[in-house]
Formats: structure tokens, sequence, C-alpha cells
């Protein structure tokens, strides 16, 4: 068939044709690819076109070693409310690719920026729990690839992450937190990628003019662990921990004194007379609404968590006593006036007195009273004379002469001689023992709260 079809050609011959080029055809013929860039030098020394860079090097093999060290620039912020922390830090990998190996006359490495790092095959690093981190592009992208004569590779970036940090705030503020940021491998597991802490410890460095409003920073370590996932396997992952201590000075003026103060303040009540109403209910009121300002203003701040803070004992107890001041100031009146009750009774009682005036006279009488001068100076102790005086006890003592009987005689069946009536009227010992059982309890109770959470 062949044979047949090189005659047939032969054998119509075209006369105008002069010339003919049977070996080339222009479908065939291959032209120079314009959409791709053309290479460096440096590309063409370190042979990027002659190898897949997407596969990791040594496939097939063992995994390959990947070494990290990481510089913390700084710590920006701790949000107890978010539950996260801020920090800025360059992330640097190590590892070894021959791909990459090239001939140098004097061993020096080559250094390139972010154009040559997305031809070549790096690791997926990723932070996990991480909620927003990005690479810095001011002035142009914050990387940094470094390629050394014998394959080893620096590659480092400049990253900014914020991470979630699970805080246990039950001793706030007098609390201590640990946050960790941890990095692994997104696709490649144990069998392909081993990561590792470069140095150990000092693979991490950070800069000693890092500091925080809030925190003092008391120390940073890492760690190394495997990580588990059902679907992928097993990967290595690296910690980076650090330990914050809040600083309880800046609580101590915001919020403990004032909260002290007003509870000293509500004290200030028990020295004004019973009878000044005006002065004690304002005073009381005014502690109280000041304390759930406090408290509202504290919670305001603070994550709307399930347990109960330090803060929020001291706060509440010290509520307590504020509150429980205007209730003292309640009973004390209370009283006072079942007391005046009680005496307007007995004054009714009495048929007939000798009035409330100065019956020193009588007194003295023994043919009226019926008393000699032993007895009536043994009814009461008084410190002056006349009808009122204070007791040993502080508490206000009330004395009429009665100069008739004090019961009816047909009723009792018998007649009791004239004499004096004592009536007290102690309702300010209430005033007087909370006195002294307000604070001596306030200053117990900040004994136990300090040695539990200091």
């Amino acid at each position: 068939m062949y044979s047949v079809l090189m005659c047939t050609v032969y054998s119509y011959p075209n006369p105008k044709k002069t010339t003919s080029f049977p070996h080339y055809s222009p479908i065939l013929k291959r032209g120079p690819d314009m959409t791709k860039s053309p290479m460096t030098k440096s590309e063409q020394l370190l042979r990027i076109d002659d190898h897949d860079f997407t596969m990791r090097p040594a496939f097939g093999g063992p995994p390959i070693p990947v070494g990290v060290d990481v510089q913390v620039e700084s710590l920006d912020t701790i949000s107890e409310v978010d539950m996260d922390f801020t920090m800025t830090l360059y992330l640097r990998h190590y590892w070894k690719d021959e791909r990459l190996s090239f001939t140098s006359t004097n061993n020096q490495s080559m250094t390139f920026d972010s154009r040559l790092a997305k031809k070549i095959w790096v690791p997926d690093m990723f932070f996990v729990h991480s909620k927003r981190s990005f690479i810095h592009d001011t002035t142009t992208d914050n990387v940094m690839l470094r390629v050394y004569p014998d394959g080893n590779v620096l590659y480092s970036l400049r990253v900014t992450v914020t991470a979630m940090c699970n805080m246990d705030l039950s001793r706030f503020p007098l609390d201590t937190q640990t946050c960790s940021l941890e990095i692994e491998s997104y696709a490649y597991t144990d069998d392909d990628l081993m990561l590792y802490w470069k140095k150990g410890n000092e693979s991490l460095n950070t800069d000693e003019r890092i500091s925080l409003s809030q925190f003092l920073i008391q120390k940073f370590h890492t760690t190394t662990k495997l990580a588990f996932y059902s679907s992928t396997g097993w990967y290595n992952r690296l910690y980076i921990h650090f330990t914050l201590r809040r600083h309880v000075f800046f609580f101590l003026l915001q919020t403990y004194f004032p909260a002290t103060l007003m509870v000293m303040l509500s004290w200030v009540s028990f020295w004004i007379d019973r009878r000044a109403v005006p002065a004690r209910v304002p005073l009381g009121i005014t502690t109280v609404l000041t304390m759930s300002t406090i408290i509202t203003g504290v919670n305001a701040s603070m994550p709307r968590v399930s347990y109960i803070k330090a803060v929020d004992i001291y706060l509440w107890v010290s509520f307590v006593f504020v509150f429980l001041s205007v209730i003292e100031y309640a009973a004390v009146n209370y009283l006072s006036t079942v007391q005046e009750r009680k005496e307007r009774k007995l004054r009714e009682r009495l048929p007939c007195t000798c009035g409330i005036g100065n019956p020193d006279d009588a007194m003295c009488d023994p043919q009226i009273t019926g008393y000699t001068t032993m007895d009536v100076n043994s009814i009461g102790n008084y410190g002056t004379a006349g009808n009122y005086g204070m007791p040993e006890n502080g508490g206000r003592q009330e004395r009429m002469f009665a100069q008739v009987v004090l019961g009816d005689p047909q009723l009792t069946g018998q007649v009791k001689r004239p004499g004096y009536v004592n009536i007290w009227i102690d309702t300010h010992a209430i005033d007087k023992y909370s006195r002294m059982v307000f604070p001596g309890s306030y200053v117990l109770f900040n004994i136990i709260y300090w040695s539990i959470y200091s």
C-alpha cells in the first residue's frame, strides 16, 4: 500500500513546483513558550526546571527533618474577654534539599526573597487554634530564603498570629495564666516530615524589651508532642509556652480600695443618732448603690464565665457588709418604735404619777414614798441626779415615780406601795455592738481572703 502511494506521487508531478520540503511540517514545529518567564541566572544555577518541587525532598525515603526556631518580637495583647493573645514572631525553618545544591568556589550561600520561595518546596507550617494570622508585607513580603551550596536551606517568615488561650479566671485578678502557641505541618505526617526544635529550649529567643501593661512575663519554654487525627494520622507538633502573672496593683486601686472604703463608710452610721433618719438612710443607700456600680464595672470587662472569680467573692462579701449596715439601722429603728409603744402603754396604765420633774425631795421623804434613803439609792445606779441617767453598760434608763398602786386592788387582791418604776430604753446597744462586730468580721474576712489568694 505504501509503495502504491509513492508511485502515485511520482506519477503525477507538479510541473509548476520547483522546490519542495517533504521533511518539514508546520504542525509539528515547536515554538518558544511566550507565557513562561525567562529563568534568572540563580534559577539556572539551582536547576529549578530540572526537578519537581511539588514533592518533598527524598520522597519515598525516610521523613525529612525540619528544624524550627522562633524569635518572639512582641507580645501585643492578652484578652480575657475573647480568651486569646496576639504575638509577632520570626519563624525560621531549617532543612536540606539536595536538589538545590550548587557549585560554589567560595562556599557562600545565596539569599532570595519570596519570589523564589514560591517555586521550590517549603514546609507547610500552620498555627493550631489560631484565629487570625498573616505574613507582614511592608514594604515587601517579609520572607527570606537562604540556600547553601550543600543544599541546606533556611526559610524565615515574619508573622503575626492571634491564637486561642484557655484561661482559668477563678483566681482573677490574683491569677497566673499559661498560654501556648502550637506549630504543626498541615499535610505531612510524621512518616514524611519530622518537625523538631533545632536547639531545644535555646530555639526560642525573646526580645528583652517585651512588656505588658497588666502582666509580668515570667518565662518562655518549648515542648514537642505528637498529635493524632483519626482520618489522617500522627503529626509532630511544637509548643511555645509562656507564663504570665497579672499585676494586681491596678485592681487594688480601681476595685479593692474603693470597695473597702465603701464598707468603712457604711460603719459611720453606727455613730449617728438613731433618730437622725435623714442622715442614716441616705448614707446606707449611697454605699449600696456605689458597691453595685463597682461590681457592674468589673463584670463589664470580663467574660461571662459560669464560675465565681476571686474578685467576685471580695466584692459580694463587701456588698453584704454594706447591705447589713442598712438592715442594722432598720432593726434599730423598728425596736425603738416597739420600745416607745411599750413605754406609752405603761404610762397609760399609771393613774397618777409624780411626773417627770425632779422628784428628789419625794425620793428622800420616807413618809411619802415609804422608802428610806438607802432603798431609793438601791433602785438604780445613776450617773447624775434626776430621772435620766446612764448605766454602766451605756444604755439609757428612764425612771418614773408612781404615787399610786400599779394595779387594781379589787383584781389583784393586794396593794403595792408607791415607788419608782424603771423603764429601760436600750436600743442603742445594737449600734454599740455593731461598732465592734462589723469591723472585726470584715478584718477577719480580709485576713482569710488574702492568705488564700495571695
